[in-house]
């Protein structure tokens, strides 16, 4: 497997991992951060019910966002052209004026 193939792998595993989940924990965080998001519990008998804070939506919204960021930043890092540090370069050959020459004088400043 090459490495063009590992990252598409790495990229497609995260985004099922990690993108999806946070997706649905972006719009969970986001009806939390509404103040919407009632919840009703029993335990021992006795129930209570109420609306989840705000502040839980917004913890929700920053965690989701890191969650989204993951996929983006492995596709990035894995599927990008790497610089095999070898630079085309010209020759100049002297029959060939260059394009800019130090001959010419400077024009004047005003």
């Amino acid at each position: 497997m090459d490495k063009k193939t590992g990252g598409l792998v790495a990229t497609l595993a995260t985004l099922f991992l990690c993108g999806f989940p946070g997706l649905c924990l972006c719009i969970f965080g986001g009806v939390t951060a509404a103040g919407v998001m009632p919840y009703e519990t029993t335990v021992n008998n006795v129930s209570n019910s109420g609306v989840v804070p705000a502040s839980v939506g917004f913890v929700m919204l920053c965690f989701s966002l890191i969650f989204i960021l993951i996929p983006a930043g492995v596709g990035f890092f894995t599927l990008r052209k790497k610089d095999d540090g070898v630079i085309d370069v010209v020759p100049v050959t002297p029959s060939a004026p260059a394009p800019y020459s130090n001959d010419e004088p400077l024009p004047p400043t005003s």
